[in-house]
């Protein structure tokens, strides 16, 4: 067995995976104005309303560099506003508009869609989703431990 082959290569199968399931909220994303990244912020929101970009950025897996764009995209749709806390100027709350919490009911829809779309069961769907939030749970302290060896 070849280790290098890519058809054998764990990286490359959850890229391919994971562009060929974005490709799929896509069209369902598309009638709600909203693009895979932007749903997601907005998921967070409905989860948690009230964030800050911090918060934000470190439930969605993203640095707040990459989460500022998408978050001031949401704000010019009128989904969102960014405010300054009183208390400390420094850090940005991110709240849903009446319009942002109204998007929630209409994409309610959408993970009925992709999982028809996909043709899998709840159940299938369920058990990858737990097993993909392990392998992400045990990269992360693997990394942790990489980067505490290489400060050694």
């Amino acid at each position: 067995m070849d280790l290098l082959a890519l058809d054998k290569q764990l990286c490359f199968a959850l890229a391919a995976a994971s562009r060929s399931v974005i490709s799929l909220y896509r069209p369902i994303l598309e009638p709600l104005g909203l693009t895979h990244p932007q749903y997601l912020v907005m998921l967070g929101l409905w989860e948690d309303d009230g964030q800050t970009l911090g918060q934000l950025a470190k439930a969605l897996y993203l640095e707040p560099a990459t989460l500022s764009p998408l978050v001031k995209r949401l704000e010019a749709s009128g989904l969102i506003t960014r405010q300054r806390r009183a208390a400390d100027e420094r850090t940005v709350e991110i709240r849903l508009t009446e319009a942002g919490r109204k998007l929630r009911l209409k994409a309610v829809e959408v993970p009925v869609k992709v999982i028809a779309e996909l043709g899998w069961s709840r159940t299938e769907l369920e058990a990858l989703k737990d097993t993909l939030t392990q392998l992400l749970a045990d990269s992360t302290t693997a990394k942790g431990d990489m980067a505490t060896r290489d400060e050694a």
